[in-house]
């Protein structure tokens, strides 16, 4: 594995794991009022979209640490549609 491919994977790393508390707090507390609902929809959007380009390019990590962070931010979204 050349350092970019290092670099790259510890940056997918910590931008995924960065929504973990978030999410475990609105799953404990369903608190979503100071959530933005348009900043989770642009960023679960985006996320989305780089999955995309991960999927095009064929790149692995682009897809699966965007899929997982997806997938965070979609049920962040979720619950501030539902609860907020």
């Amino acid at each position: 594995m050349d350092n970019t491919t290092i670099i790259g994977s510890i940056a997918a790393f910590f931008t995924t794991i960065a929504y973990i508390p978030q999410a475990i707090k609105v799953y404990k507390t369903k608190h979503t009022k100071d959530l933005s609902i348009w900043m989770l929809a642009i960023l679960t959007s985006g996320i989305f979209l780089w999955t995309f380009y991960g999927i095009l390019l064929k790149d692995n990590i682009l897809i699966f640490a965007n899929s997982i962070s997806c997938i965070i931010s979609g049920y962040i979204l979720y619950m501030k549609v539902k609860h907020g």
